[in-house]
């Protein structure tokens, strides 16, 4: 239960008002998959709530943010699905949406704070605040700033700016307890000590993340905030800000909060930008689907249900609700992330998949000339291709052998298939294929089962030397209907050549 002082949190849902969220992420760098479970969350929340999903751009520090990752933003929330009903390109009452581009409204709140004894000026140094950290620290003290300019004197004040010493400003926390019921980790208490005062505004006039953050949530009317847990400790911070707001008749109500789980990485850390499979381009360009990557990323920290792992975008919309969210971290598993991807693909349709798997068939990423590709016989193989791949981009190495003049250089793969007697195997299974019906596979099955047999051998070893001399791999699609797809004289003729390359 919140204490007597604390500012009564929004109740919207229970009034029957529809949900505010927004997601905020700051253009710098590449977008990574924790950013994307955090946006995942707002929007299906929103959705399902028959909310507004606000999406608004943090790009206040000119040093870290570009114009690149800005519109690589845009870009990757486009191809996830996501739509915004207010934010960039899209406007709304609130606009504009880019901080850089709201500077002057936080320069006036700053100044309505000062002005009404919610924030004041702090002249100390660098130096000075290090120094007395460090006394704070050996003093077994909380090392958070210890109020030094909170209430200075008259002469106090002249004698710093006699100094014409630089001054940020600074927001004067409350001296009581902040108590507030999150969403996901139920009723937290944050004691004075542990909360001290903090900066709003730059030596430079510059706003922080500590000011810009809470007031355009205020000044959006956001009803909810949904992070992630390491910003768990600027909560009270933002709450007792929200008060200040409250009473200068710029806040409305404090937003609730639910902070999300981590999302771990190897070794039990936190998944960082700089983990390399925390990139969303990774994923995207291995040729994860939307719909496979989201529900993975859905899975952390939340699940549909006991007994089944993989769904549609709109079903966990129909389902999604923060309060079922588990606040234990919840491990990345790239394993498991390729399965679910992997399931959806086997639920496209044909002709979808086929669609999908374009890309993929063209370069850079294809290995053949555009004049040799074949779109009949792709039509022909995508059914079988689309029962096989993890990711998309598999399906390249998977019918390269189609395409190419001759099948793939795979050294290691021929040394793994041609032992024993290759030869005297693929001599008889030439012959067998030769006299074989090329409309059935099961006709070419049969031939290779023979030649096996003839030479003391199962079917699962009999056909390796087949595929190797075929498709230049051990692995591959369905070996019979690749065959009969690839045509008799094809095949025929890569059987001889490997039978040359066996001579020689």
């Amino acid at each position: 239960m919140a204490n007597a002082n604390s500012p009564k949190l929004s109740t919207s849902l229970e009034q029957g008002v529809p949900p505010r969220v927004r997601f905020c992420p700051s253009p710098t760098g590449n977008p990574h998959v924790g950013l994307v479970r955090t946006a995942l969350f707002n929007w299906a929340f929103a959705r399902h709530h028959g909310g507004t999903f606000v999406f608004r751009i943090e790009d206040t520090d000119a040093a870290r943010d570009s114009e690149e990752s800005y519109q690589q933003l845009l870009d990757s929330l486009r191809w996830l699905g996501f739509t915004w009903d207010e934010g960039p390109e899209v406007g709304g009452p609130h606009a504009p949406y880019r901080q850089s581009e709201r500077m002057d409204i936080y320069a006036d709140v700053a100044q309505r704070l000062r002005d009404g004894g919610y924030a004041y000026d702090c002249y100390c140094t660098t130096e000075e605040l290090d120094a007395r950290r460090a006394a704070a620290r050996a003093a077994g003290k909380p090392s958070g700033y210890d109020g030094h300019c909170r209430e200075l004197t008259q002469v106090q004040l002249e004698a710093y700016q006699g100094e014409h010493r630089p001054s940020i400003v600074r927001f004067r926390m409350p001296d009581e307890p902040i108590t507030f019921t999150d969403l996901v980790r139920g009723e937290l208490t944050f004691t004075p000590e542990n909360v001290p005062d903090f900066g709003i505004l730059r030596a430079n006039g510059a706003p922080l993340y500590t000011l810009v953050n809470p007031v355009d949530d205020a000044l959006m009317q956001i009803t909810h905030v949904l992070r992630g847990e390491d910003l768990l400790s600027s909560t009270p911070r933002q709450i007792a800000l929200y008060k200040a707001l409250m009473e200068l008749g710029i806040a409305t109500g404090v937003p609730q909060f639910g902070h999300l789980p981590y999302v771990m990485g190897e070794g039990n850390k936190k998944l960082s930008k700089r983990d390399p499979e925390s990139s969303l381009n990774l994923y995207r360009e291995r040729g994860f689907l939307p719909e496979g990557l989201l529900n993975y990323l859905s899975l952390l920290g939340w699940s549909f249900s006991k007994d089944q792992d993989i769904f549609s975008i709109e079903e966990m919309v129909a389902k999604f609700d923060i309060p079922d969210v588990n606040a234990n971290p919840a491990r990345f598993d790239i394993k498991k992330a390729e399965a679910i991807n992997a399931d959806h693909i086997r639920l496209l349709d044909p002709k979808a998949f086929a669609d999908a798997c374009a890309p993929w068939l063209r370069a850079p990423h294809a290995n053949w000339a555009p004049e040799d590709f074949d779109a009949a016989a792709w039509e022909r193989i995508a059914p079988y291709a689309q029962t096989r791949v993890t990711v998309l981009s598999d399906i390249t190495a998977n019918v390269d052998f189609l395409f190419l003049k001759e099948p793939v250089e795979d050294q290691a793969s021929w040394d793994k298939a041609m032992k024993g007697e290759p030869a005297a195997l693929l001599t008889t299974a030439r012959e067998n294929l030769q006299a074989a019906d090329w409309s059935d596979p099961e006709a070419l099955k049969q031939a290779v089962l023979t030649a096996g047999e003839a030479h003391g051998l199962k079917l699962g070893k009999a056909q390796a030397p087949v595929r190797v001399a075929v498709t230049g791999r051990t692995v591959g699609l369905p070996l019979f209907e690749s065959l009969e797809i690839l045509g008799k004289e094809r095949s025929l003729a890569r059987i001889d050549a490997a039978l040359a390359r066996l001579a020689a």
